[in-house]
């Protein structure tokens, strides 16, 4: 059923009912710029995107929230705020005004979240309780914009290949630890199926998150990995990923937003973009049943 442009009833229901519908996230269409991207949800009847702060840069701020409003499409998630853990006092100060800059930039779109992907090891060492600890620290900083703003932010756990580099959360447990520590208005999880899909505790954690989840986002995990690990995500069902088993575990949980379509891979990027879009719409629908 739709209901003004939205897809109701999407996704496997549980208690009271199901995910609010699919999202189209811009890193799957990357070389579309904003405007581009908007009208390809268009074109496919697709209610709400997933936006990107460079996209969003490329176009400009106020331009960039008036054409998605314009639209009627609905922005569930602005990606990415994070990446804390520097060594310079300097470059830590820089971070947290970006961060707060992106804090902003995410009231004005109305996203539902700020994806934070949190930073890897810190440079020059190999202590990843520092790391940890730095994370926490930033986020505590970043709270009070966020509330001021009405902003939620979204703790993502990354799987652990990019533990060095990128994200010293692995496990969604950790990402619900450091989250618990704050107003769940303020601080929740993203739950992204492809960064932890392997984990044996994942749907104790999915359970136990319940009201803290921000945002949901899926992509397939894809073999063999590229060289370039970052680009392994596949179309939903050309994977490895239980994802109708994680998108249950998610409704159960009392998830009712949108369910974001993730995926970086050069061959897809490579794609006509409406191929694309076309695809993504297909296999969310097979997911939804």
């Amino acid at each position: 059923m739709k209901r003004d442009g939205h897809e109701e009833g999407m996704g496997v229901t549980g208690d009271g009912g199901g995910l609010r519908g699919l999202s189209l996230n811009q890193a799957t269409v990357r070389n579309l710029a904003l405007d581009q991207a908007v009208g390809l949800c268009l074109r496919h009847d697709i209610p709400a995107m997933g936006l990107w702060r460079d996209k969003v840069a490329g176009h400009g701020l106020a331009r960039s929230a008036a054409a998605v409003r314009g639209a009627g499409l609905h922005v569930s998630s602005l990606c990415r705020g994070g990446f804390f853990t520097h060594a310079d006092p300097d470059a830590r100060a820089a971070a947290l005004a970006d961060n707060r800059a992106a804090v902003e930039e995410a009231a004005e779109l109305g996203a539902d979240v700020l994806a934070l992907v949190c930073g890897g090891m810190v440079p020059g060492s190999r202590d990843l309780g520092l790391a940890r600890r730095m994370v926490a620290d930033a986020l505590a900083e970043l709270v009070p914009t966020a509330e001021r703003l009405g902003v939620q932010l979204g703790v993502e756990a990354l799987h652990p290949m990019f533990c060095a580099d990128r994200c010293v959360l692995s496990r969604l447990g950790d990402a619900l630890d450091l989250a618990l520590q704050f107003p769940p208005a303020a601080v929740g999880v993203v739950v992204d199926a492809y960064h932890v899909w392997w984990d044996s505790q994942l749907a104790a954690e999915i359970a136990r998150a319940r009201g803290r989840i921000a945002a949901f986002q899926l992509a397939d995990w894809i073999l063999p990995l590229p060289a370039d690990v970052l680009l392994g995500r596949g179309h939903l069902g050309d994977g490895h990923i239980d994802l109708a088993g994680i998108t249950a575990q998610v409704v159960a949980a009392g998830y009712r937003g949108y369910a974001e379509v993730e995926i970086f891979n050069q061959e897809i990027w490579d794609a006509p973009p409406d191929d694309t879009a076309a695809t993504v719409r297909q296999r969310f629908a097979q997911l939804a049943g």
